[in-house]
C-alpha cells in the first residue's frame, strides 16, 4: 500500500495541514501505517500535483501561514478506486525484537527478557492512548448507538483492530516472559 492511500484515510476526516496530518497520524492511522513528517511532507506535494488534493493557505496572527489541504474528486475517485481493489497478501511481521528473541538461547537473555518488557510497556501506553481515543468517538455513547449513528465507521474498526494488535502484543510478552523466567530458574 502506498502512503498515498493512508494519507488520503487520514484526509477523509477533513482538512489538515501538514502538521496536524503528521500529529493526527499518530491517533488516527499510525495502528495500521507509519511515515515520518518528512514522508507525509514528500508525500501531499506529489499528491498535489497529480491534481489528488487541493492546498488552501490559512493566514495566521503570530505564526507563519499555513497551508491546509483536502482530497478533490480525483482523490475522492482514488479512494474509492484503491478500496475496489482486492488487497495484497498480508503484511509479514519485521522486527527486531524476534529476532533476538530466536537468539535468547545462545545470547544474553536478560537483555532480551528486559526488551520484551519494555516492548509490553509502549504497547500499554498505546493502549491506554487508544483507548483514550475510543472514548472520545463514542462521546458517551454506547459502541452500538456510534456504530449506528456514526457518518463513518471505519476509523472506529481500525481503531479496534489497533487496540487488539497492542493487547496481543501485551499477551504475547507476559508468556515470553514468563517463559524465560521459568527457565532461568530451572538453570540456577
Amino acid at each position: 500500500m502506498a502512503l498515498r492511500n493512508a494519507v488520503m484515510a487520514a484526509l477523509l476526516e477533513g482538512e489538515a495541514s501538514g502538521y496536524d496530518l503528521a500529529k493526527g497520524f499518530d491517533a488516527s492511522v499510525a495502528n495500521f501505517w507509519m511515515a515520518t513528517p518528512q514522508q507525509l511532507y514528500r508525500e501531499l506535494e506529489r499528491m498535489e500535483g497529480e491534481g489528488l488534493i487541493t492546498a488552501r493557505v490559512v493566514a495566521q496572527e503570530r505564526r507563519p501561514n499555513k497551508r491546509v489541504f483536502s482530497l478533490t474528486e480525483a482523490g475522492l475517485a482514488a479512494v474509492h478506486a484503491h478500496t475496489a481493489e482486492p488487497p495484497g497478501r498480508p503484511g509479514t511481521i519485521r522486527d527486531e525484537l524476534l529476532v533476538k528473541v530466536q537468539c535468547v538461547d545462545a545470547g544474553d537473555s536478560a537483555a532480551v527478557r528486559a526488551a520484551i518488557a519494555e516492548r509490553m510497556e509502549w504497547a500499554a501506553a498505546k493502549l491506554a492512548r487508544y483507548e483514550r481515543l475510543q472514548a472520545k468517538l463514542l462521546n458517551g455513547q454506547s459502541e452500538e448507538q456510534h456504530l449506528a449513528t456514526a457518518e463513518r465507521v471505519g476509523p472506529y474498526l481500525t481503531l479496534l483492530r489497533g487496540m487488539e494488535f497492542e493487547r496481543e502484543n501485551i499477551r504475547w510478552g507476559e508468556l515470553a516472559v514468563r517463559i524465560l523466567d521459568q527457565r532461568s530458574s530451572v538453570r540456577c
